[in-house]
């Protein structure tokens, strides 16, 4: 596995996305998880995207399991923006409201290292931005805990260009992470140049169009009934046959290949630059290992063309209203 560099960190070509393992995404299979994240070191994978809200609280405590013992060969990454003062592991409802306070920073901190059984958390992201406290803030509590060894590098989850320009004058800002892929590229247009202008990593996460553009379903109905992305606007009725039609073009092109769809939907992020690294989310060791080989998956400029080409673009928004107004702020 080739290594690629978030500014000074370096880390995996591809990174693991834990939040499947815990939350969201249907039934849950904890042995499975622990054992996907094991086999990650095996195949050169040694990033790890966890967060708080992931279950909430159980998916940082699965990733501390997993990774005891060989903490050093892992790069943790986790995340903090709302309130967990009374959640209820595993239970979504029991999550308080958003709070980028200095305060809050300060005390989210202790229970993710006391979860993960590190002392030290290599990135360590502003989940959501909270529009109620300046970035600044957020940051320069961020800057202490780099400064008291907890935390090592510091990152923004889908923040705006302006915000990232703001975070970074108090800070450096190792990587933002945000949801791109051949159906999201709405980050192309300001905050992916704002970050190479700052020399700021790029993490995109759900690379897989959160599954579906690696076929592993056609419909909501072919998920189970706990499963957050039944709800999600993509996959609803027109938009759902217009996103079928962008998921078999990808399907037709990979095949082409000889790769999977997942692979080609992996390797094209890949391509877009050297300073992205995409973490695909999965909680099976097989698909962990065709994600993997998607590093050794060179599109030729043709075939970048040709998928710029062919691809209709997504329907629908990403989230619904609610999770719109959170993005890109």
């Amino acid at each position: 596995m080739q290594k690629r560099g978030l500014r000074e960190l370096q880390v995996s070509a591809i990174g693991l996305g834990c939040m499947g393992m815990s939350a969201f995404y249907g039934t849950a299979d904890e042995e499975e998880g622990v054992a996907t994240i094991r086999h990650a070191l095996d195949l050169g994978v040694n990033f790890l995207d966890t967060a708080q809200m992931y279950g909430p609280l159980t998916n940082e405590s699965l990733v501390g399991d997993a990774i005891r013992g060989r903490r050093d060969e892992y790069v943790i990454a986790t995340k903090f923006n709302y309130r967990m003062d009374d959640a209820v592991p595993g239970d979504i409802s029991t999550v308080g409201p958003q709070d980028g306070s200095a305060e809050h920073v300060r005390s989210s901190v202790h229970g993710s290292l006391k979860r993960l059984g590190t002392d030290h958390i290599d990135l360590y992201y502003q989940h959501r931005v909270d529009p109620t406290v300046p970035i600044e803030e957020t940051v320069g509590a961020l800057s202490e805990l780099v400064a008291e060894g907890k935390v090592r590098y510091i990152g923004l989850s889908e923040a705006s260009a302006r915000t990232i320009r703001r975070a970074h004058a108090v800070h450096p800002i190792t990587a933002v992470q945000s949801e791109y892929s051949l159906w999201s590229r709405d980050v192309e247009a300001e905050v992916l140049p704002a970050c190479r202008e700052l020399g700021i990593g790029f993490v995109p996460y759900s690379p897989l169009g959160r599954g579906f553009l690696a076929g592993r379903f056609t419909s909501p109905d072919d998920l189970d009934a706990n499963d957050w992305r039944r709800q999600n606007p993509r996959f609803q009725d027109a938009n759902l046959e217009a996103n079928q039609r962008l998921a078999a073009k990808v399907q037709e092109i990979a095949a082409e290949k000889d790769v999977t769809p997942a692979q080609l939907a992996i390797a094209w992020v890949l391509a877009q630059g050297e300073d992205l690294v995409p973490i695909p989310g999965t909680k099976r060791r097989t698909y962990l290992e065709q994600n993997a080989a998607a590093a050794d998956i060179d599109l030729t400029m043709d075939d970048l063309a040709r998928i710029d080409a062919e691809l209709p673009e997504a329907a629908g928004e990403r989230y619904d209203e609610a999770g719109m107004r959170s993005v890109n702020r």
